[in-house]
């Protein structure tokens, strides 16, 4: 569905406002969205997580473990697929958020995948320059990721950043010169974002993110002590189909969330860069710009 054609339908959660800037800019911020018992069920239940984390020793297919990770100083990285570690994740991802998702995707929304990121007190959890769809390509560019920060997130504690209007300009090459797969910008390609325009999406707990699969974001090293949990959703048009492999499918993956799915995909003439095979595993967007996939 065009943008404008989405615009017709009337808003569930979002204002009509907050989605003609979605459309025009390829983001939106929205301050305190999630309801207040929403949002403590779900730093509860991911505080859970985090303790259970401190006696892991290495990565595997819960945990994404950092370098340096402890028991008395835990590292961990992501939750990876929250949705099936958890009951509360999926019913927040399957209900107020698809709602949330309707009002940018059009009445007929299908999951995609979650993650839930931790930001530590550590250089290395800088998320590099990236755009998302070259991870998993689809029909469309109706694709798209929901934040929600589950603590205040200042500039102090690495913040998601996206640069204005990107969505509508060129898709960057996410190899390496030899070929490997980095799923960032290379350094040259990083160094002509113009920084002074890019705008961080700073919010209390609670308040909310998107961004559009074409757009530019990163974000930046913590200088905060206390760790930073991020909790993402992505989804897309029904009529947005994929290319490639998921590349770490839940049991919920391609689930349709609202509406019903379409038997017609729509397609964008603008290509995409295709991603390595997946199907021999996924580790995740750390793991990948640092090298450790190499």
């Amino acid at each position: 569905m065009s943008p404008e054609e989405i615009l017709s339908h009337a808003p569930r959660i979002l204002t009509q406002e907050q989605r003609e800037h979605y459309f025009e800019q390829g983001f939106i911020g929205v301050q305190s969205l999630v309801p207040a018992d929403m949002l403590a069920e779900l730093v509860a239940v991911t505080n859970e997580f985090l303790d259970a984390s401190r006696t892991e020793t290495g990565s595997g297919r819960v945990f994404d473990i950092g370098p340096g990770h402890s028991k008395d100083a835990p590292v961990l990285r992501r939750l990876k697929q929250p949705d099936d570690q958890h009951d509360a994740y999926w019913r927040f991802a399957a209900g107020f958020l698809a709602d949330v998702a309707a009002d940018i995707a059009g009445p007929n929304v299908v999951y995609h995948h979650s993650k839930l990121n931790f930001k530590w007190f550590d250089e290395s959890d800088t998320v590099k320059w990236h755009q998302d769809i070259q991870f998993f390509p689809h029909t469309n560019y109706n694709v798209f990721t929901i934040g929600c920060y589950l603590e205040d997130t200042t500039m102090e504690n690495g913040p998601l950043a996206v640069l204005p209007g990107s969505h509508n300009q060129k898709l960057y090459d996410q190899y390496a010169e030899n070929g490997d797969w980095t799923g960032c910008l290379s350094d040259k390609d990083a160094a002509s974002v113009d920084m002074s325009k890019a705008e961080y999406l700073t919010g209390s707990a609670g308040s909310i993110t998107i961004h559009n699969c074409r757009t530019l974001h990163y974000s930046p090293s913590s200088k905060s002590a206390k760790p930073r949990p991020l909790l993402l959703n992505c989804y897309s048009s029904a009529d947005a189909k994929p290319y490639t492999p998921h590349p770490d499918p839940s049991s919920h993956a391609f689930n349709v969330v609202r509406g019903e799915s379409v038997k017609w995909a729509e397609h964008d003439p603008r290509p995409c860069q295709i991603p390595p095979d997946w199907s021999g595993g996924y580790t995740s967007i750390y793991a990948a710009q640092a090298g450790e996939d190499s």
